[in-house]
Order: structure tokens, then C-alpha cells, then sequence
């Protein structure tokens, strides 16, 4: 194809074994094509006569002198071939510069964030359910070295089973790969009304940028507006450095103020003010009851004209603070459950599980753990909840797990508790885990009896199906 055609594409032409069929979008920096696949490579899984449905990205070269457009392609290229899972669509193939470029994917076929925010504001708990889905995501996404850096409706869909994925890299940093970006550009890079104060001050590195935009997204669909308006200059950009957003509950009263503590907390001016995980901010949402409340979920009115005045006067001349990459901040932040099996345990193995789990809070200070126990309840019928002397099950094991792990003196934003019912225990702490997305799991082990040894275990169960790492402590032997 030539240098002059690359502008000129048409439905129905053909290259490098692609058909355009039909133009989908044309965006600011790049046109999406539905393409089909004229050889054959890429079915839907081992079906061999279905055709995985495919979307074609061509840059727009010359729809505008910008050179970020044609920089932030190169970079989408070189992300994408690294990407996996659920959250990112599928990476087929890509073509050069010297021929025609673009990048061949999946087609998601579901719907688009976008569309849900003209029905804002929306209820808390669909709110609530598109946090959760997107924090997950953008966990997978860090986990791989990535910072989105764009996060924006338009660029969060949904699969047919819910699953948020994630699109358009063009701005995001890859740990391991060279930032083009920052090396070329000195202005903020990014959507107005999303784009972290940090990103404002050319911070590139900082995964929490991606929980501040998701705080945006979260306080618009609870609410309606955008928490910072519509920025389109640098000057206007600054104001969120010191110019707190209006408290969410002031536009929708009946918003619970848990919720508003959360979105506070994520719109956050300092990085480490906000949560320090994904993981951890979709723990929260999922654990509304485990939050601990501060002045964030009161508050009433923006603050005042002389904090304002105080917050501007230290942003003047600003520069960046040290930050971590993104796999840095993962491995500072892990979000850690011990299982102990109340009641059933050994003094000894109880207090080797506190000191295993003590030692490991020592080492990652940025941790949340989560302690849980399982009541075994059975598959058919109700069960009795109340002890003979009338005291609840439920509620007696919830003290004793704060009980064991008073020692470790955790801020309660640090630490929650969690007593589980389930015929199952293994399974019950393996989704639970799954479901949370745990970094680690310690559990007790009461030993190897014959009878255990024949029908398994549940530390033996976890071990083999748990998706994190597992720590089996056993009690020591005298």
C-alpha cells in the first residue's frame, strides 16, 4: 500500500489479509475499522469455522499536525502484544508505519460505560457494581505493569458476563518499556475532567492516577455532574491541586455516606491519601461495612475560602514527589487473609499463625489483611445460630477474630473481619479470595492424621486451587 493511499482507505479494500468492511468510529487520533479475516488465523477458541469478530485501529496521519496522535499509536503498539486476560481485548497483529499502520483486535462486542452516564445519576447499588468491575480491572491491568493514564467512559466496556475491559493504551506507561510519551511531551497528557493532579505535574509512574480517574467516573454516575467540570487549559487543570470538588451528597442527599467517603477518598490531591490498591478499593466497595467512616463521609460544604487560599500557595511551583512503579506500589499494598478455624485449633498453631502473620505485616506495612473464619454450616435445612447459653455463633466469632488480632495494633482501615457460612470451607475461603482479589492467603494445617490424609484437607484444598500465594503454617512441636 502506498504512502498516499494510507489516508484513502475504503470499505471493501483488502491488505495484508485483512477486508475493511465498515467504519465503525472516527475518533480524534484514529478510525475503527470492522475488519474480516481473509485467511483464516483467528478463530473463537477451537472452533475452527467461527471467526473471532475483529475491530482494525488506523491513526488518523493527517487529520492533524499533532505528533501526540502518532506517538501515542506507537506506544498502543507496543502495549497491546503484552496484554492478557479478561479486562484487555485480545491482541491479533499489527502493521508498520512504512506501510499502513494500525492494530488488529478483538471485537468487544458488549456495551460501552459511556452510555450509562446519560442516565445519571444512577442507583447506589449499579454505582456501586461498576466500581467494583472496574477496579478489578484496572488490578489485572497494574499487575501487568500497566498505568492506563485515560480512564474515561469511553474507554471502559463490559463483556456479555459483565467483566469490564479496558481500552485504548495510547497514553499508558509500561513499566518495562520506554515511555515515549514523556520523553517527547511536556504538557499534561490526558482527559480533562479525569486526568489526576499528579498527571497535571507530568507524573507518569503513579498507579493511583488510574483510582483518582475512577473516583471522577464514580462521583458523575452517583451524581450527575463532574466533579471538576470540564478543564480545557492547563490553568484550569491546576484548580483540582488545591479547589476541593462540592461534597457528593450536596447534589444527591440520599447518597450513603460510606459511598462518599470512598469517592473522596479516591479524588484525593496526594496519592497516598487515596486507597493504595484497586484490590483494596474494590475490597471496600465490596465490604461497605468494613469501612471505617472520617470526616470525608460528613461533609456537608467545600472547604474553606483560607484552606483553599493555603492548598494554592503550596501547589505554586510544585514539583513531584517520589513515586513507585506500578508493580513497586502492588507489591507494597498486597491485600492478605489469614483463615483460622476458631474453636477447632490449638493454642499453638493459633499463635504461630499470629506470629507468621506478624512478621509478614512487618515486612509489607502498606498491606490490608482481612481475617475470616468459616462456620460449617449444612447444605440442607436451617441452621441453629445460637450457642446453648443464647450468645450468637456469628457474632462470637466475630470477637474472637478481632480478639486475635488486637496484638497486631492495625488501623481499622487496615484490617477487616469476616465470618463466613458455608457447607464447604475450602471452597468458601478459595472464592472468597478469588472473588477479592487476595495476594496471599496464610492458613493453619492441625496436622496429618490418617483420616485427613484420606479424605484431604482443607489447607491441602486451598493450596492446590487458590489463584495467590498460599502460606501453610503448622503448629510447632515441642
Amino acid at each position: 500500500m502506498s504512502e498516499h493511499s494510507q489516508h484513502r482507505l475504503q470499505t471493501g479494500m483488502e491488505f495484508d489479509g485483512y477486508r475493511l468492511e465498515e467504519k465503525l468510529h472516527t475518533g480524534g487520533m484514529a478510525a475503527l475499522w470492522r475488519v474480516t479475516d481473509l485467511r483464516g488465523r483467528h478463530q473463537v477458541g477451537t472452533d475452527t469455522d467461527q471467526q473471532l469478530p475483529l475491530i482494525m485501529k488506523v491513526p488518523l496521519l493527517y487529520a492533524s499536525d499533532d505528533p501526540t496522535a502518532i506517538v501515542a499509536f506507537e506506544v498502543e503498539q507496543m502495549i497491546m502484544p503484552k496484554l492478557k486476560g479478561a479486562h484487555v481485548p485480545r491482541y491479533l497483529g499489527a502493521g508498520d508505519f512504512d506501510a499502513q499502520p494500525y492494530i488488529v483486535m478483538e471485537l468487544i462486542a458488549g456495551t460501552s460505560l459511556r452510555g450509562r452516564f446519560e442516565q445519571a445519576p444512577l442507583e447506589v447499588a449499579e454505582v456501586v457494581d461498576i466500581g467494583i468491575k472496574v477496579a478489578h480491572a484496572l488490578q489485572d491491568l497494574h499487575r501487568q505493569h500497566v498505568i492506563h493514564l485515560d480512564i474515561k467512559p469511553s474507554n471502559i466496556m463490559f463483556r456479555a458476563d459483565g467483566a469490564a475491559v479496558l481500552i485504548d493504551f495510547g497514553l499508558s506507561r509500561h513499566d518495562r518499556l520506554p515511555d515515549l510519551l514523556d520523553e517527547e511531551f511536556r504538557l499534561p497528557l490526558g482527559t480533562g475532567p479525569y486526568i489526576s493532579p499528579e498527571q497535571v505535574l507530568g507524573v507518569r509512574n503513579e498507579p493511583r492516577s488510574d483510582l483518582f480517574s475512577l473516583g471522577v467516573l464514580l462521583y458523575h454516575l452517583a451524581t450527575g455532574r463532574r466533579p471538576f467540570g470540564h478543564p480545557t487549559s492547563v490553568a484550569g487543570l491546576k484548580k483540582r491541586l488545591y479547589r476541593d470538588p462540592v461534597p457528593p451528597c450536596r447534589h444527591r442527599p440520599d447518597l450513603p455516606a460510606w459511598l462518599q467517603e470512598i469517592i473522596l477518598r479516591c479524588l484525593e490531591v496526594d496519592p497516598k491519601a487515596r486507597f493504595d490498591t484497586a484490590a483494596q478499593l474494590a475490597f471496600v466497595l465490596q465490604n461497605p461495612d468494613q469501612l471505617q467512616l472520617t470526616a470525608r463521609a460528613e461533609k456537608r460544604e467545600q472547604d474553606t475560602y483560607w484552606s483553599v487560599l493555603k492548598r494554592r500557595l503550596q501547589a505554586v511551583g510544585a514539583e513531584p514527589g517520589l513515586m513507585h512503579s506500578v508493580s513497586e506500589q502492588l507489591a507494597r499494598a498486597p491485600i492478605i487473609v489469614v483463615a483460622l478455624d476458631l474453636g477447632s485449633s490449638s493454642d499453638a498453631l493459633t499463635e504461630n499463625l499470629r506470629n507468621i502473620t506478624s512478621r509478614m505485616l512487618q515486612t509489607q506495612p502498606g498491606a490490608r489483611l482481612a481475617c475470616l473464619t468459616v462456620r460449617k454450616v449444612s447444605r440442607i435445612g436451617m441452621d441453629e445460630s445460637l450457642i446453648q447459653h443464647g450468645e450468637n455463633i456469628h457474632v462470637k466469632q466475630l470477637v474472637d477474630l478481632k480478639h486475635w488480632a488486637r496484638p497486631f495494633s492495625l488501623t481499622p482501615d487496615k484490617v477487616t473481619f469476616h465470618v463466613l457460612e458455608a457447607p464447604d470451607p475450602a471452597t468458601a475461603i478459595i472464592e472468597y479470595a478469588q472473588s477479592n482479589r487476595v495476594d496471599h492467603i496464610i492458613i493453619g494445617s492441625r496436622g496429618s492424621s490418617a483420616l485427613r490424609r484420606y479424605l484431604g484437607s482443607v489447607s491441602a484444598q486451598v493450596v492446590a486451587e487458590a489463584e495467590c500465594t498460599v502460606t501453610v503454617v503448622k503448629a510447632q512441636e515441642k
